[in-house]
């Protein structure tokens, strides 16, 4: 499966998700600093599942109606510094 891991559920998500066999595109190892606009536009122009803690996506897919190929809400604790 194609996944987008958003940067606030860090490398770990993403490492263990390509260890598995998916394929991914980690906004933390490659576009830190984005915003959630920008996430959900390039995950749904490159047919991806958004992985995130941030609930905003929420709201960007049912409130404001952006386009999404899915997304997947976990509440993990941010494990960025373990890294």
């Amino acid at each position: 499966m194609r996944f987008l891991v958003d940067e606030c559920t860090g490398p770990a998500v993403a490492a263990w998700l390509l260890l598995e066999g998916h394929d991914i595109f980690s906004v933390f190892d490659e576009a830190r600093g984005i915003d959630d606009s920008t996430v959900i536009k390039q995950a749904f122009d490159e047919n991806r599942i958004i992985i995130t803690n941030d609930k905003d996506f929420g709201e960007k897919v049912y409130r404001e109606k952006h386009p999404h190929c899915g997304v997947i809400l976990l509440r993990l604790q941010d494990e960025r510094s373990i890294i």
